[in-house]
């Protein structure tokens, strides 16, 4: 007598089983699941409108009123808030805030490609150790270098400049950048690497030609969060950057009231700051959702 086993429903063919939000999304059906979608980012945008409302209402009303009023109340919308804010000196500041961010992350992007490169696919003495260097310096604390680093900057001249903002900055995300670029880096096909070596490309072409094209989705979300992190940034600025050469977020701090609500100075220089990372975003989001999903599907 042979015994027969009963193969569930759904494996015999070999498909994955089904999840219980997979048979959820089928039975309300994918419009509706948009429209959900949609709903949910819309309430997800609803503190930036009220940002946005008050950054254009005066401080007397804003003090008086919630932003939600203006919707019976347009005519308390003004734009003096960004007035007063242009007029403190705050368009230095972005141009200031612009020259620091953007060397800085072409700085980072180039030489952490070109390393990452050398530790996933070129053999060189002590590559392994001085891999695992580069990811201990992921758990250094930036605090730490804070004095040091002052002190060298003011013995060769470059205290409270751009250029030493922007070195400080490309020191500290070199290594995060050498990390993900070289897990990236390991997952292109030795096979591409092998022929182009065999045509007698040398490694700088190689590099070139066929890594940094494959790379672009791990290299764009890279960019983008070295551009988010140093734009962003306020701890480096106030240590290293003086007054002439500040940034926006030194700036906007050095506009604070010591006593009262400084709601109108943070929420029109927040708008006014949101400009260039948003254009940023959206001109790349492509790149960044590729390298978001790189690695997880094969």
């Amino acid at each position: 007598m042979t015994a027969t086993a009963t193969v569930p429903s759904g494996l015999e063919t070999g498909a994955p089983r089904r999840g219980v939000l997979s048979k959820i999304v089928d039975r309300i059906g994918g419009g509706a699941v948009q429209l959900i979608m949609v709903l949910l980012g819309l309430f997800w945008l609803v503190p930036t409108l009220g940002l946005l409302v008050v950054s254009m209402r005066t401080t007397q009303v804003n003090t008086a009123e919630g932003w939600w009023t203006v919707f019976t109340k347009p005519a308390e919308l003004t734009l003096a808030n960004y007035a007063n804010l242009l007029a403190s000196g705050f368009t230095a500041s972005f141009w200031n805030t612009v020259a620091i961010t953007v060397p800085t992350t072409i700085l980072v992007i180039g030489i952490a490609a070109m390393a990452a490169y050398a530790f996933a696919w070129m053999e060189f003495p002590g590559r392994d150790g001085a891999f695992l260097v580069v990811v201990g310096l992921l758990i250094v604390p930036i605090q730490i270098a804070l004095i040091p680093i002052a002190s060298f900057y003011g013995g060769i001249g470059i205290f409270g400049s751009i250029p030493g903002v922007v070195l400080f900055h490309t020191a500290f995300g070199l290594p995060f950048a050498i990390f993900l670029l070289r897990n990236f880096f390991v997952g292109i096909p030795s096979s591409l690497l092998e022929a182009a070596r065999m045509d007698g490309a040398p490694e700088w072409k190689i590099f070139v030609s066929v890594v940094f094209p494959l790379g672009k989705p791990a290299i764009a979300s890279l960019g983008i969060f070295q551009f988010l992190w140093v734009w962003n940034d306020m701890l480096i600025a106030l240590v290293f950057a003086d007054t002439d050469n500040q940034p926006m977020t030194k700036h906007l701090q050095s506009q604070m009231r010591q006593f009262g609500s400084n709601i109108d100075i943070l929420s029109s220089g927040a708008f006014l700051s949101l400009i260039v990372p948003l254009v940023l975003f959206f001109a790349f989001q492509r790149y960044f959702v590729q390298g978001m999903m790189a690695g997880s599907v094969k």
